[in-house]
């Protein structure tokens, strides 16, 4: 429990430097239970990197490698020059200090602009967590690589990079409302005005994803065996791989509310296995509707934190609007709003 503990400190911590980022910042804190990639899809600025950079620097042990791949990226960018004193001796050896090969925490910017010199080694990296170079074979350290790209990839032999990382999140704008936040929040965070930082250690880590594999899934089996079959009847791919993979992601969801077995709640985690941008509202449409049928307080918060209309938001743009209508500086499209809008006010009061 104290590694628990520890762990969301940690999240607690970075979700105080970056306002909106919650929910980045949880998928992140799954991924790294459930042993698996996390791929972020959003516009330049939006703090994805610095998220991943103040993680590592949460993990006391931990060393951070972060790139930005073109087109033109070698292998010795990413994995490390070869070694010339083992050069000299006719021995292909990889000088991997301060590389990708070290890292705890790795993030990868523009990642679908691998090529194909760095592609299979990449390939495996994400996938098995193993270097592989000519006769090198090395384990890494790596607790869990981050993707990042300003658009999904066009070209199929990219598809398989995509299919590396589980959890996909898109990391946009923070909502207007909280832009004060923001700004107090990025200039303490300019300023080294942070709080005391948290912390937490790989071996830690490598314990509560111990823990995480020996959640018992048994009570929601039945409605995950029943989800991937609706999923895959509306066109969504997931495969026999990803199906097993995809349960470390229920478990770690289970084992950060400090469960020993998962609830359907925890089945929040799958919103966000989608291929394309089209996909993310009908998964959304999907894995909301059994969640809200369930109220449980043992439910993670993300679960409970669904795309529903909020009613206060909704009262307070319903004043706003009437007092446009009564002043007549409302616009055609406003109007049509005003119209519609105390029709779901009356139905949620009804409700």
């Amino acid at each position: 429990m104290e590694n628990l503990n520890k762990l969301n400190a940690v999240l607690d911590y970075v979700k105080h430097a970056f306002i909106g980022k919650d929910e980045i910042i949880d998928l992140l804190g799954i991924s790294l239970i459930a042993r698996e990639n996390a791929f972020l899809l959003g516009p330049p600025g939006t703090a994805k990197s610095a998220i991943v950079r103040m993680l590592s620097q949460c993990i006391e042990d931990g060393k951070n490698f972060e790139y930005l791949l073109t087109r033109f990226t070698e292998p010795n960018e990413i994995f490390g020059p070869f070694d010339i004193r083992k050069l000299k001796d006719g021995e292909l050896i990889t000088n991997t200090e301060g590389m990708l090969p070290e890292a705890s925490l790795v993030f990868l910017d523009e990642i679908f602009n691998a090529n194909s010199a760095i592609l299979n080694s990449l390939l495996m990296a994400l996938n098995e967590k193993i270097f592989r170079r000519g006769k090198e074979t090395k384990k890494l350290p790596a607790l869990m690589f981050v993707g990042a790209s300003n658009v999904l990839p066009e070209e199929e032999s990219l598809n398989a990079l995509l299919d590396r990382f589980l959890i996909r999140a898109k990391c946009d704008y923070v909502d207007p409302d909280k832009l004060h936040d923001v700004l107090l929040a990025g200039w303490n965070l300019e300023n080294n005005q942070q709080r005391e930082i948290h912390t937490i250690t790989s071996n830690e880590i490598r314990s509560l994803q111990l823990q995480a594999s020996k959640i018992d899934l048994t009570p929601i089996r039945k409605n995950y065996v029943d989800i991937v079959h609706s999923l895959r009847n509306t066109g969504i791919k997931v495969s026999d791989r990803r199906a097993v993979k995809l349960q470390n992601l229920i478990a770690a969801s289970a084992l950060i509310c400090g469960r020993t077995e998962a609830i359907k709640t925890d089945m929040w985690v799958l919103k966000y296995i989608w291929d394309t941008e089209e996909q993310i509202e009908i998964l959304e449409g999907i894995i909301n509707n059994i969640i809200d049928k369930e109220v449980d307080e043992r439910s993670h918060t993300q679960a409970l934190l669904n795309k529903a209309p909020n009613p206060e938001e909704v009262m307070k743009e319903v004043l706003y609007l009437k007092d446009k209508w009564l002043n007549e500086t409302l616009s055609f499209e406003e109007q049509n709003v005003v119209k519609t809008t105390p029709i779901r006010t009356k139905q949620m009061r009804l409700d």
